[in-house]
This record gives C-alpha cells, structure tokens and sequence, in this order.
C-alpha cells in the first residue's frame, strides 16, 4: 500500500514532468503517458510514426527532463552491431587491446529509426534490453541501471524499411503510435518555431535523476491490483489465441506489460489501485506488437487493433 505522501509525490513529479515537456513539445498527450508508463513500469517503448513529427525530439527532452545520461543512435542500413556495443581495439601504448564502450552505455538511449537496419544490428540489443547485460569477445559488462530504450521506427510501408524481428518486438513493453497533430496544436508548433526557433531541450531543467527515477519505479510496483483484475488480464490474454483472425496469440509478458503499466496509470491518476479502465487503456499499446495476423486477415486490412478492441468490447469487465 502506498501512503498518501507517496502518491503526493508521484503527482507532482508527473506535474513537473508535463509542465517542463509542453515548453518544448507540443500536444501528444496520449503518447506522453504511454511512454511514462513504459519508463516507470521498467520496460522499453516502440514509438512508430512518419517522418517529422517530433519523435526524437520528444525523446531528447524525456532524457533532459529526467536527468539521465542519454545516448542516441542513428540506424542505417550499414550500421554494425559493434557499432552499438562498442568494440576492443588494440592499444599501442598499453600493448593490448582494451574495450571501447559504445553508446548503448546509459540510462536512456534513443534508438532512431530503429527498423532501417538490418536483423544482425537489431539482435545486439536484444540481449541488453533483457538483460540489462553485454557480451563481446566472451567479455559481459554491465550497462548502468536505470537503462530505457526508446525506439522509434517508420511505417513498414515506407521505403528502406526492415521488419523488426519477432523476438526484439517483444522486448518492448510497449509500442506506441503518433499521429498528425490537430489544428491547434499544429499552429502552436509554427508559432513556437517562428517566435523562438528550434527547440532546445538540454536547456529544460531536470525534474529528477537517474535514483529519482529508480524511486518511482519502486513505488509503482507498491500499487494494489486486484485478483478481478488480474483475471480480467488472464481472459484478455488467452482470449487473443483464440480468434481466426490472429496466427499468434500474445503471450504471458503482454499480461505482464498490462499490469506493470497499468500501475503506473493509477498511480498518475492519484490512486493506489488499479481498475479496469487502466487495462483498458494500455492494452492497445501492450498488445498490438505481440499480435500476429493471419495472412488473410492482412489481405482484408484488418490491424491489431482491430483485435484488440474487439476483445475490449467482447471480454466481460470485472464487476459487470
């Protein structure tokens, strides 16, 4: 159980958070607390949209705002898996070869553009992104901890585009969309530009640091979840095997996703327990990377979250 001082705290670094992001970024309020909840509930975050709708910026000021260290990586077709890690070179002075760190060592990284490299680069970050752990040369070293991967990626359709392996999909907790901005928000962002220039995230004041943020993570964990809710859960999930429209079903981590990030929701919305309307919200973004149509469905045009709202509307609410 949390005590009223905790969820106090937890509110006003959410405040903060808000307030400090909307001198920067405009609008997107949807995709902010997804990605909250990814970075509290302790997972990684997908964030799929076109060009030039202010995803890396929004990941720059994430990581001024939270105060971590912050690495980003640009993905092309040529970048190596060393390129990510880091690699030994040999020392002439110290006559041997010593180990480079490469910029995967921080607490956030931005892994842009994730899905223009090929399927050799994206497996090096599957084993830091679970493990939280790096192998080269049968050397491990440990990244720090917290460690966020945000990743955004452009629609599959777009040109020079790979499809991420089933397997790193998974590791996200979360895969989120972003769309056009509405009318105002998009004169807003003109405005912004034409009174004062490109943004300049580094120049926010941090909210918090990188034990802030281990804080945080901890307390969500403390929220109460119910066994209705947890067998609400259990339904959606195995109810996502069974539709002819899906070849793969979401496995138990999407379940696990759902309440890690359902916790944070409560906890944003200043209480200490969740409900279903938490689940309700989070299930899109824990569930379509994990959804695998059937061929036919896909010829059809149906999405994942197509199937997701399905379940919503089919599943019965707890208490109802």
């Amino acid at each position: 159980m949390l005590g009223e001082q905790e969820q106090a705290q937890m509110r006003d670094v959410i405040r903060k958070l808000k307030e400090q992001m909307s001198r920067v970024y405009v609008g997107q309020d949807e995709l902010i607390r997804g990605i909250l909840a990814a970075l509290f509930g302790g997972g990684h975050a997908l964030i799929e949209g076109v060009p030039g709708l202010g995803k890396t910026l929004l990941v720059r000021t994430l990581g001024s705002l939270l105060g971590c260290d912050f690495n980003r990586i640009q993905f092309t077709p040529d970048l190596m898996p060393s390129d990510i890690t880091g690699s030994h070179i040999y020392d002439q002075k110290e006559q041997k070869f010593v180990f480079y760190k490469g910029p995967v060592f921080t607490n956030l990284l931005l892994a842009d553009e994730i899905n223009r490299a090929p399927a050799k680069t994206h497996s090096a970050l599957l084993e830091i992104m679970q493990e939280g752990t790096i192998t080269v040369d049968n050397s491990t070293f440990q990244v720090d901890d917290p460690f966020f991967v945000m990743a955004t990626q452009n629609p599959v359709e777009s040109e020079g585009t790979y499809n991420l392996p089933e397997a790193q999909l998974d590791r996200f907790l979360v895969k989120l969309y972003i769309d056009y901005p509405v009318e105002l928000e998009e004169y807003r962002i003109y405005s912004q530009h034409a009174g004062q220039g490109e943004p300049e995230p580094e120049k926010l004041e941090p909210v918090m640091d990188s034990r802030g943020v281990l804080n945080t993570m901890q307390l969500c964990e403390k929220v109460t979840i119910s066994d209705s809710i947890l067998e609400y859960i259990n339904r959606l999930v195995r109810e996502s095997r069974k539709r002819i429209e899906v070849q793969l079903g979401c496995s138990p981590r999407a379940g696990i996703a759902l309440i890690r990030t359902a916790r944070v929701l409560a906890l944003m919305d200043g209480r200490d327990y969740v409900i279903a309307d938490d689940i309700k919200e989070m299930a899109p973004a824990c569930f379509r990377h994990r959804l695998i149509l059937t061929p036919e469905s896909e010829v059809e045009g149906m999405k994942p979250d197509d199937i997701v709202n399905s379940l919503l509307e089919s599943v019965e609410v707890p208490g109802t």
